[in-house]
């Protein structure tokens, strides 16, 4: 008898280990690079935006670049707490192409300076939506699927405003 009852415990114990809910899953190294290439991302778009934050000529254009380094420096702190915990290093400047970029925005003044800048944050935010959008739809983590909405919504008005300013330039 006492055999048959540690059998039934185990039983029970065993169905009530498959109903109850179990955790978000372990973060993917689909996940680690999306964050890595995402980070590096907010770093190319503030480097980028302090330059223009200088140099714009035109006032709307010189707005829309304090916009994105507050923003842009804001999503890399809420992401900061997956990179910590995944051990992922956050990239400290902009990446070679960007730095290329950087380069040629420095060589460029008034309307020139200003377009090249737009026509780069509309296509850098045209290629994060893309980015964030296939993760949000991939990531079984659910924390972490929360902040990366969040920054598909930041992301996807940041193109949308670039894209209209770039149109009035």
């Amino acid at each position: 008898m006492k055999k048959s009852t540690q059998w039934m415990c185990c039983a029970m114990l065993g169905i009530a280990a498959t109903l109850l809910p179990t955790k978000a899953k372990a973060v993917t190294d689909d996940d680690k690079k999306f964050l890595a290439t995402a980070a590096q991302s907010d770093q190319n778009e503030i480097a980028l935006s302090q330059l223009a934050g200088q140099k714009a000529t035109n006032p709307a254009v010189k707005a829309f670049a304090d916009k994105m380094v507050k923003e842009h420096t804001q999503m890399t702190e809420s992401m900061k707490p997956f990179a910590d915990s995944w051990g992922l290093a956050a990239p400290t400047g902009p990446d070679p192409d960007h730095q290329k970029e950087l380069d040629k925005l420095n060589g460029l003044s008034g309307n020139d300076f200003d377009k090249e800048y737009m026509d780069q944050m509309v296509t850098d935010h045209s290629k994060a939506l893309s980015a964030f959008t296939t993760e949000a739809k991939d990531t079984k983590d659910v924390k972490f699927r929360t902040a990366v909405i969040k920054g598909k919504t930041a992301v996807a008005a940041h193109k949308n405003m670039a894209y209209d300013l770039k149109k009035k330039l």
